[in-house]
C-alpha cells in the first residue's frame, strides 16, 4: 500500500485542492465535483497556479460535509453553506490552531449516506458532528437498524483502516466506539418505569472486551419496552452462574467476538442452572451470540441467533410465553 502525505496543517498559508480533501476526509474528485457543479471553489485563485483554498474557503467546505451528512441533498447543502460562508456564520480557524483533521476517508462502500458521513466525521475527529449524525440515525432510524445500516459498516471500515495501517487509526475507531456506546446508551438507559416480569441477562463471556452489540441489544429490548439487565465484558465463569441463579432470567445472552473466548462449556452451565423452590424450578434459555460462537454445535437449551433483529424477536418470545 503506498504511503499516506499527511495532512498539512490549516493556517493561514492557503492549501491545495488535494491538502483540502485530506483535511475533510473527502476524495480530490469529490471537491472538484462540488466546486464545478455548485460553485464552492476558492475565492481567490491565481493564473496559471494550483487553486488554493484559505481558511475562509476551507470553512464552507467543511459546512457543505456536515450538511450532506446529514442527508441533506448536495445542491441544498452547497446553497446554504456558500450562504453561511457570506454572512461570516463559519468563522476561520485561528492561524495558529490546526482545525480537527484526518486523512484518508475509511472506506464504507455503496452504503447509506449517513454512514459515509459518519465515516467523514469520524475521520476528521470531528466529535459534534459524529455525535449529532449518530443521534440523528437513532432517532430517525430506530436503534436496530442504525447499528446495523449505519453504526456497524463504520465501524467495520474504521477496523480494516486501523488493520491496514497499523497503529495510525486506532484513535478514529476508538473516538467512533465511544460515541456509538454514548447514542446507545442513550436509549437502553431512557428513564422511565421499569417493566415487570421475567428479564433477560445480558452479559460479555470471560476475557471478551468487546461489548458495543451487547448494548445494541439492550438498546433493542428498551424500546420494545422489555426487561433486561446488562453485566458488561468479560464477566467471570463464577460470576455469570451466580448472576443466573440470583436474578432468575428467562434468557441469557452471551457475546464472544473471537473464537478464544466461545467457552461453550459455560453457556452450557448457564443453560442448566436452576432456580425456584422444589416442584417449580426453572431454567434460562441460552443465547450465543457473535461470531466468536462459528462453527460450534447446537446444544439443549442453546440458541444461536442469526442477526439482531432475529435475536430481539427471539427474546421478545421467550419473555412474553
Amino acid at each position: 500500500m503506498p504511503e499516506l502525505t499527511p495532512a498539512p496543517p490549516l493556517s493561514e498559508a492557503s492549501l491545495t485542492t488535494g491538502g483540502v480533501a485530506r483535511r475533510l476526509g473527502v476524495s480530490p474528485t469529490t471537491v472538484r465535483s462540488w466546486e464545478r457543479r455548485y460553485g464552492i471553489g476558492p475565492a481567490e485563485r491565481e493564473s496559471g497556479h494550483h487553486r488554493r483554498w484559505s481558511p475562509a474557503d476551507v470553512a464552507v467546505l467543511e459546512a457543505m460535509c456536515r450538511l450532506t451528512a446529514r442527508g441533506v441533498p448536495p445542491g441544498e447543502a452547497a446553497r446554504i453553506a456558500l450562504g453561511a460562508g457570506r454572512q461570516g456564520t463559519d468563522q476561520e480557524a485561528p492561524a495558529d490552531r490546526p482545525a480537527p483533521g484526518g486523512s484518508n476517508a475509511l472506506p464504507v462502500g455503496p452504503l447509506r449516506p449517513e454512514c459515509r458521513g459518519l465515516a467523514r466525521a469520524a475521520v476528521r475527529l470531528d466529535t459534534a458532528e459524529v455525535s449529532l449524525v449518530l443521534r440523528q440515525v437513532v432517532d430517525e432510524l430506530g436503534p436496530v437498524t442504525a447499528w446495523t445500516e449505519v453504526m456497524v459498516p463504520a465501524l467495520r471500515a474504521a477496523g480494516r483502516k486501523w488493520a491496514a495501517e497499523g497503529e495510525r487509526y486506532v484513535e478514529v475507531e476508538h473516538l467512533l466506539s465511544w460515541h456509538v456506546s454514548t447514542a446507545l446508551r442513550r436509549v437502553a438507559d431512557r428513564p422511565g418505569k421499569a417493566p415487570q416480569g421475567p428479564s433477560v441477562l445480558l452479559a460479555g463471556m470471560p476475557g471478551e472486551l468487546h461489548t458495543l452489540p451487547l448494548e445494541a441489544v439492550a438498546a433493542g429490548l428498551a424500546v420494545r419496552e422489555l426487561p433486561y439487565r446488562m453485566f458488561g465484558p468479560a464477566v467471570p465463569p463464577d460470576a455469570l452462574l451466580e448472576a443466573v441463579r440470583r436474578t432468575g432470567p428467562t434468557a441469557v445472552m452471551v457475546w464472544s467476538q473471537a473464537r478464544p473466548t466461545a467457552d461453550l462449556a459455560l453457556a452450557r452451565r448457564a443453560a442448566g442452572t436452576t432456580w425456584g423452590g422444589r416442584g417449580a424450578r426453572s431454567r434460562p434459555v441460552v443465547l450465543t451470540a457473535g461470531p466468536g460462537w462459528a462453527g460450534t454445535r447446537p446444544a439443549p437449551g442453546i440458541l444461536r441467533p442469526r442477526d439482531l433483529a432475529g435475536a430481539l424477536d427471539r427474546i421478545e418470545q421467550l419473555l412474553t410465553g
